[in-house]
């Protein structure tokens, strides 16, 4: 009996541990697969260009000194180095982004699905969190950083960043997918396509369905 009971406990170990390595990107088989972009077939990511077609220029991204436009409602914008823009990351399992936020702007809590998140600020000062679990009560982890810090949200938590200081602010962030996704909280509640029934979010935020109502209808404005 006590043979049977070690030999479930392994195996429920096993597989635990299995799903977490596998949240993330499947280790490369071969030096390089660099994605070919025009390719209809999907392989739980690109499928391979041949190697003879590739260039250089297949690892390769300028521009990163730029900053980009933050003339929006939010005051942000993201320049991406992902697998679209750089097809070498094709089974490499890393990415880059360039965070620009206009004076008192910010980057919305999201999520990155695929992902853990490592930032850096380059200028500015901004503050950021994350929010752990319902099993951790739902507790925010939150640091007001500065020009040189660097903070880490961890793969699937729901984090944000928001410039407190009235100059622009820039920040890099790496990540450990080619293609971590994001899913932006509000955007996903409220702008849904077709909506979600405002019966079924006003008892989710335990308020009136005329509060629902003008959420969804910011987000349906421009739809």
């Amino acid at each position: 009996m006590m043979k049977m009971v070690a030999h479930i406990l392994v195996v429920v170990l096993f597989s635990i541990t299995s799903s977490l390595v596998y949240a993330y990107d499947p280790s490369p088989l071969q030096d390089i697969c660099v994605a070919d972009l025009n390719s209809k077939v999907l392989v739980n990511g690109f499928i391979c260009k041949a190697v003879e077609e590739v260039t250089a220029n297949d690892f390769f991204l300028s521009g990163f000194d730029k900053p980009s436009n933050t003339m929006n409602k939010v005051g942000f914008n993201v320049t991406n180095a992902l697998v679209n823009q750089i097809p070498g990351l094709n089974t490499l399992g890393v990415s880059l982004v360039r965070l620009d936020f206009a004076p008192y702007g910010e980057n919305p809590p999201h999520t990155h699905p695929r992902a853990t998140e490592i930032l850096t600020v380059l200028e500015g000062k901004l503050y950021v969190g994350f929010v752990l679990s319902n099993q951790n009560n739902n507790t925010l982890i939150s640091k007001v950083l500065n020009k040189g810090d660097v903070f880490v949200f961890p793969i699937g938590l729901i984090h944000f960043q928001a410039n407190i200081g009235h100059t622009p602010a820039v920040a890099i962030a790496a990540l450990s997918s080619q293609n971590p996704g994001v899913i932006t909280i509000a955007n996903s509640v409220f702008g849904s396509k077709p909506p979600i029934s405002d019966d079924i979010l006003a008892k989710a935020f335990q308020v009136d369905k005329k509060v629902i109502d003008y959420l969804q209808a910011q987000f349906w404005v421009n739809a």
